[in-house]
């Protein structure tokens, strides 16, 4: 491997990992404009999502530039492979945090009822699953990114509950049907945010060991643990 190769492969993990930071920061703000139906924070995550995009091309053009140029096998392959669709799933997670705060807005404009449902653990779930995800990319740390295909169940069971209960209160409040359809939506968004930290980890294992994995193969290994 040439000098400049790996100046290469250094700059575009640099730039994933700051991109991971900055969508970091928009699913942390996500969860407290949730909280604490914050018009501000709303505002602020929907501007932020510009930046994110163009990173998010930047970074992309990156890799399919020095894939042309250097034809990297092995694991420097992989690596460029999984920090395209990582690179992907960032942007992803960015939108959701986006449809998040444009739901906060909408809540924020509609008369609240005697109904509310407690999306913190959710979104503290989620926000978790995506930084594990990401530290398991700088650490290289296979158990980690494990995990985090866990823990995805337990997002998807609250999402569950959330439908339950919302469900339940529309049949008592139909006439706030649009307020209770968009406190439903977080839930579809927060899932969405972990669904894409587990495609993280899952791209994550691929660069490790070169293995294409599903939830159920992360279980059997943790099991195996």
């Amino acid at each position: 491997m040439t000098r400049y190769f790996q100046k290469e492969l250094d700059k575009i993990k640099k730039k994933i990992l700051t991109l991971g930071a900055l969508v970091e920061e928009q699913v942390n703000l996500a969860g407290q404009a949730i909280t604490r139906t914050d018009m501000e924070l709303a505002h602020k995550i929907i501007e932020t999502d510009h930046d994110i995009d163009d990173m998010e091309v930047e970074v992309e053009e990156e890799c399919l530039k020095v894939l042309a140029l250097h034809q990297p096998v092995a694991i420097d392959l992989r690596f460029l492979i999984a920090t395209i669709k990582i690179n992907n799933d960032l942007e992803r997670i960015s939108d959701e945090a986006v449809n998040i705060a444009q739901r906060v807005e909408a809540i924020s404009k509609k008369k609240e009822i005697d109904f509310a449902f407690d999306y913190s653990v959710m979104a503290q779930k989620a926000e978790s699953m995506l930084k594990n995800s990401l530290d398991s990319l700088v650490n290289l740390d296979i158990d980690m990114s494990y995990r985090v295909l866990i823990m995805d169940d337990e997002v998807d069971n609250i999402k569950r509950l959330a439908y339950d209960k919302i469900k339940a209160a529309i049949k008592i409040h139909p006439e706030q049907v649009a307020y209770l359809i968009n406190l439903l939506l977080i839930s579809r968004h927060l899932e969405r945010i972990a669904d894409h930290a587990t495609n993280i980890a899952e791209e994550v294992i691929y660069l490790i060991d070169g293995e294409i994995v599903r939830h159920d193969i992360g279980k059997e290994y943790l099991q195996k643990g």
